[in-house]
């Protein structure tokens, strides 16, 4: 098995049975399946759904993406292999904790093969939701440049690099551009107070406003489950991005949900435990693949300046990352998956071929 055929890097070409687009995004793709097979799914399968909910096929990918760009490595390898395996692992793993936990529900209806949910149409919160218990990253660029209140909180003076902070701290950002809402800037991922989203909460899609508490509450008890459970495992949860929607039930109850991913290498920044307490911050996320790429290009404010987005992604273009960069990453990305789970992540033979044979074999869904 070569490495470049181990990794699923195009996921949008399935023949997946559709009447629209494929949606596809820097890591996952959406199939959004005929009224006729998810009204048959529903009723083979008895999703907890409205009979005629709209079902979709979400196809992970081993894509890589930082500073916005998709990055490849030498040999024709177009991703990390293993890391779509290892991401969807982790999801998976703290959503059937939240709902055990008696937290919330998630999107996902099915779980067909390691790349593939079966997810059921959500109307987002347009909010990402994001809750820190560190400070670092550009939170504590903005800190050490005199900067001290945060979406409308304030910090205290003094805080050192990458230490804890006096409480998890939850910093909304929007998600998308959102217009016609006052002091909210007409701007993806800009940061947000909790007293705009209250008194807008129509606007970021609540269907009420007690719900603005209510996805704070799921942000961070969903946050201390993953941050006890990494505990155990000696590791440190230093901050994440969790999304939320609603959906209906077969009944017709409005449900809030986790959505998207959460707790992954890639939502999330996870340090090793004894590096930390010796002083040193070793990441078991992305973030380590951002570090290696602002070492490795001679001129790092290409990645981090938005002016240069030509020359940033004609690096990522025209660069192919040497291998053990690639493989670096993936040791990352699986690791971390093994230890959260305790299952192995297994490299496929040819992910797309597993992909379509289950899709054809056990829910009709190939044309």
């Amino acid at each position: 098995m070569s490495l470049a055929s181990s990794v699923l890097a195009v996921n949008n070409d399935l023949p997946i049975k559709t009447d629209l687009p494929v949606h596809s995004g820097k890591v996952r793709s959406v199939y959004w399946l005929t009224e006729q097979d998810s009204k048959r799914l529903i009723a083979e399968k008895g999703y907890d759904v409205q009979s005629d909910a709209p079902l979709a096929i979400m196809v992970i990918s081993d894509r890589i993406s930082a500073f916005d760009c998709i990055w490849h490595g030498e040999g024709g390898i177009k991703g990390v292999p293993g890391k779509g395996a290892a991401l969807n692992a982790v999801s998976n793993h703290w959503f059937r904790l939240f709902k055990e936990q008696g937290l919330a529900d998630s999107h996902i209806l099915d779980i067909p093969h390691p790349f593939v949910w079966i997810v059921q149409k959500a109307k987002p919160v347009m909010i990402e939701a994001i809750a820190r218990q560190y400070i670092t990253g550009s939170m504590w660029r903005s800190y050490e440049k005199g900067e001290r209140e945060f979406c409308g909180i304030a910090l205290p003076d003094n805080l050192q690099q990458d230490q804890k902070l006096p409480e998890i701290l939850i910093t909304p950002s929007t998600k998308g551009i959102l217009k016609g809402i006052p002091n909210v800037p007409e701007a993806d991922d800009v940061n947000i107070r909790r007293q705009d989203i209250l008194e807008n909460y129509e606007a970021f899609n609540f269907l009420k406003e007690s719900d603005v508490a209510r996805y704070e509450v799921l942000l961070k008890e969903g946050f201390n489950l993953i941050s006890d459970a990494l505990e155990q495992i000696d590791q440190v949860f230093v901050d994440t991005k969790f999304e939320f929607g609603y959906v209906k039930d077969a009944s017709g109850n409005d449900k809030l949900i986790y959505m998207d991913e959460v707790g992954t290498p890639d939502s999330s920044r996870i340090w090793d435990g004894p590096s930390y307490r010796d002083g040193k911050v070793v990441e078991n996320s992305k973030e380590g693949f951002r570090q290696t790429l602002l070492n490795y290009f001679p001129d790092p404010d290409i990645l981090l300046n938005k002016n240069r987005m030509p020359e940033r992604e004609a690096l990522a273009r025209d660069n192919d990352l040497p291998k053990d960069v690639i493989m670096a990453i993936s040791e990352t990305y699986r690791n971390i998956a093994e230890k959260i789970t305790g299952e192995k992540i297994v490299l496929s033979a040819d992910p797309k071929q597993e992909i379509i044979d289950v899709l054809r074999e056990k829910f009709d869904l190939i044309k």
